[in-house]
């Protein structure tokens, strides 16, 4: 299996390599040749386990790796998960809850990264060289990553986070870790422009080759194929249990990373009926998908930070394969993207037919994430995170007798306690062991401007010179 850039200025390279690049080295996201066609399989991998079935999935996309040095890897990194399952399926009323909050930092964010400090360090050892992982987090991702890479060798991972915009809890779960290998920096500005400054040191292709920059974000393939997995794993109990032919996921939205990998699950051959896109009040992504318009708003401050996003840095993945796979269309939607804040792709659709047929969206706002939070606990005592809360109240509205609907179960609800007061009116009902430990430890985190050179200072700064040869 070979990798390309969605803007089409690389030569088409291993997985290996595309691990190690993360961000294409003209700008664009990598994706593989090609989706391997696995519906000839699906029988006989409903019945795997997770880490099995994880085995065979990678396998088709990891193809320069021994199968014995991946299979380690896998096992590996599910191990750590409190659940057996790993990711396990529920009822939920009239829909089923695929809970992805069993990992070290309780976010659905573990499934990959846990796999893929895993990987690192597997290929760093062969290689001999470092990794410097710079990641911009909304506040699940950030967590994710620290305790994926933490007291490593090689690695070393520089956390961006936008100051006051994550949640408490997401803040000390970063904060909190004191390894040498990890810096925790709270940038004044929004998720967007922590992104913005990840791309800009990787645009800088001196300073990146310098420094020996990795990304951890949905920009690397890797993070998006292990979530691929759990589509699989979910959809193929729930078409087993319920005899249907097709199932319908909702996914909480804000980077386009989590959808899209239940988009390429779909292409690769689940049988999927709809992707229920959903957004909160920073609804730039749900918006396209109901008028084929792209544009770019101001960040609101919601309840459900993690999706506090107006540029979704994995929507180019999307927009790549939109064009019928023209990397010359991608950078020009990009640039005028860039240049106006505006991409409108409308023309010749049809009034009243979809933008996609795959998909559909829905924004749940503030008050439609305080209820279902609320309506679910009475009816079911099950307690919802607000960003899952955001995904079940926009599938309410999209269920089908036919196609069973999957709802994403994105972050333990211990991890937003406010919120979930906020719902139902009592304390107590969102606690965790481990959110209890990570709030009492000592924290340690460094203030910086919007500013790309003084992140790239900080970063040199802390690096051994010797590794900037």
């Amino acid at each position: 299996m070979k990798y390309i850039s969605t803007r089409g200025g690389i030569e088409p390279i291993p997985f290996r390599e595309a691990v190690m690049m993360g961000l294409a080295r003209d700008s664009g996201l990598v994706l593989p040749e090609r989706y391997p066609d696995v519906r000839d399989r699906l029988a006989a991998w409903s019945s795997l386990s997770y880490p099995d079935l994880a085995f065979e999935i990678l396998s088709l996309y990891a193809d320069d790796i021994p199968a014995e040095a991946l299979r380690a890897i896998v096992d590996k990194s599910y191990a750590v998960f409190s659940h057996p399952d790993v990711t396990p399926v529920r009822p939920l009323g009239r829909a089923h809850l695929l809970e992805l909050f069993h990992g070290p930092t309780l976010a659905f964010k573990d499934v990959a990264l846990q796999f893929l400090g895993n990987l690192f360090e597997y290929l760093l050892a062969g290689s001999g060289e470092e990794l410097n992982v710079v990641v911009a987090t909304s506040g699940d991702t950030g967590s994710a990553a620290i305790h994926g890479i933490r007291g490593r060798d090689r690695q070393r991972v520089f956390v961006l986070h936008p100051r006051g915009r994550v949640s408490p809890v997401q803040e000390a779960q970063m904060t909190s870790v004191l390894d040498d290998n990890v810096f925790n920096l709270a940038i004044d500005g929004t998720f967007d422009d922590c992104q913005n400054i990840v791309k800009t040191l990787f645009r800088d292709l001196p300073f990146k080759d310098a420094h020996h920059l990795g990304a951890v974000n949905s920009i690397n393939w890797a993070r998006v194929l292990a979530q691929v997995v759990y589509y699989f794993h979910a959809g193929l109990r729930v078409l087993r249990e319920t005899g249907a032919a097709k199932v319908r996921f909702t996914v909480p939205t804000g980077n386009f990373g989590d959808i899209f990998a239940g988009y390429v699950a779909a292409r690769m051959g689940l049988p999927v009926d709809k992707l229920v896109l959903a957004t909160n009040e920073n609804d730039i992504l749900s918006r396209f998908f109901q008028t084929g318009v792209y544009a770019r708003g101001a960040v609101a401050k919601t309840l459900s930070p993690s999706m506090d996003i107006q540029i979704a840095s994995n929507f180019e993945r999307y927009l790549y394969h939109r064009s019928g796979d023209d990397p010359a269309a991608v950078r020009a939607w990009m640039e005028e993207f860039t240049r106006t804040g505006t991409l409108d792709l409308s023309a010749g659709r049809a009034p009243g037919t979809p933008v996609d047929s795959l998909f559909l969206s829905g924004a749940g706002t503030t008050a439609d994430t305080l209820a279902a939070i609320r309506d679910t606990y009475a009816a079911t005592g099950t307690v919802l995170d607000p960003h899952t809360a955001v995904g079940v109240s926009v599938a309410l509205r999209n269920l089908s007798d036919e196609a069973p609907m999957i709802c994403l179960a994105t972050a333990h609800p211990a991890k937003f306690p406010d919120a979930v007061r906020e719902a139902i009116g009592r304390d107590g009902l969102a606690t965790h062991p481990e959110v209890e430990r990570v709030l009492a430890m000592p924290r340690r985190v460094t203030p910086l401007p919007n500013d790309p050179a003084a992140v790239a200072e900080f970063i040199s700064q802390r690096l051994d010179p010797a590794q900037k040869t």
